[in-house]
């Protein structure tokens, strides 16, 4: 089992150009997205969050139990869903604004115990950053890690919620020694002013750094860095391939059977290739389509 944690969304996105572009409500949240990608591709995934008791929370957790993933982990309440408003930029990037305060993610309370069958961990996002929260998901990530659990961490940085960016920068390193996995975007990367290499040194035994669409590079403990291109493809825009890309390498190291710090540190040149290359496909057809749409299993084929 994989267990994904983090915040679920409702994506405003707009249909067409201009302020006041009618906008149309999408399911999203980076942890979100990740966990209906893993369901998709059919790795055993749970989610670990806090939703509204709302429309939209419903919405959310249909969502999810449509991609076949568990929602017993997740908490309820009566405060509303929290909302991200989409720009889409003529290159179909995609910058957000949030409405958050008084949102019922931001009351996540850190379980007793995960799901007995936990293999991994996936932490990220906003739900790093927006207390109190963050606190009980940092508490998580730091528990899960102590225990021997797998764990994958995806900043996504997104500014104009962090409040003093110096804090975030030293809190982000002082989550580096409970991570086996790091990945996060070269936009990422640079905001939070360090190096794949710096990072390695004080915990994750893999680097992976996303560069949109020329594709992927993976820093490794031994030295080495191993980079593979982007998938070629008509982008109508890139709301979710970032989350896509996550859930593709933690599908794949499933597959390796290689969920395990130990495990990860081992891995080859050819199996990263193998890895690199599957995330690459698999964020090219979540970009192919409006939204966060990752693609299924039967899309893909075979790592």
């Amino acid at each position: 089992m994989i267990v994904v944690a983090g915040e679920a969304l409702i994506d405003l996105v707009p249909q067409g150009r201009g302020a006041l572009a009618s906008l149309t409500p999408a399911l999203g949240g980076g942890p979100y997205n990740t966990a209906v990608a893993l369901g998709r591709l059919g790795s055993p995934t749970a989610f670990c969050s806090r939703t509204s008791l709302d429309a939209f929370g419903e919405a959310l957790l249909d969502g999810l139990r449509e991609a076949g993933v568990d929602v017993s982990p997740v908490q309820r309440g009566a405060e509303p869903t929290t909302l991200a408003v989409a720009t889409i930029d003529t290159n179909g990037s995609a910058a957000y604004s949030f409405y958050v305060d008084g949102t019922a993610d931001r009351l996540f309370a850190a379980p007793a115990s995960l799901p007995t069958d936990t293999r991994a961990v996936s932490f990220g996002t906003c739900s790093l950053v927006l207390e109190p929260g963050a606190s009980a998901y940092e508490e998580l990530l730091r528990t899960a890690a102590a225990q021997g659990v797998f764990t994958a961490l995806d900043p996504n940085i997104r500014a104009g919620l962090i409040p003093d960016a110096d804090a975030y920068r030293a809190r982000f390193k002082s989550w580096l020694p409970s991570v086996s996995l790091l990945k996060l975007s070269e936009e990422d990367a640079l905001w939070l002013g360090g190096t794949p290499r710096e990072w390695l040194a004080s915990g994750p035994s893999a680097v992976v750094v996303t560069h949109g669409g020329d594709g992927l590079t993976v820093f490794t403990r031994d030295g080495a860095a191993l980079a593979v291109p982007g998938e070629k493809v008509d982008v109508v825009d890139t709301i979710g391939a970032g989350d896509t890309v996550n859930a593709a390498l933690l599908h794949g190291l499933d597959t390796l059977d290689a969920l395990s710090p130990a495990a990860l540190a081992g891995l080859g040149v050819e199996d990263w290739t193998r890895l690199l290359r599957f995330a690459a496909r698999a964020a090219a057809i979540t970009c192919s389509r409006a939204g966060a749409q990752p693609p299924y299993a039967s899309e893909l084929g075979g790592l």
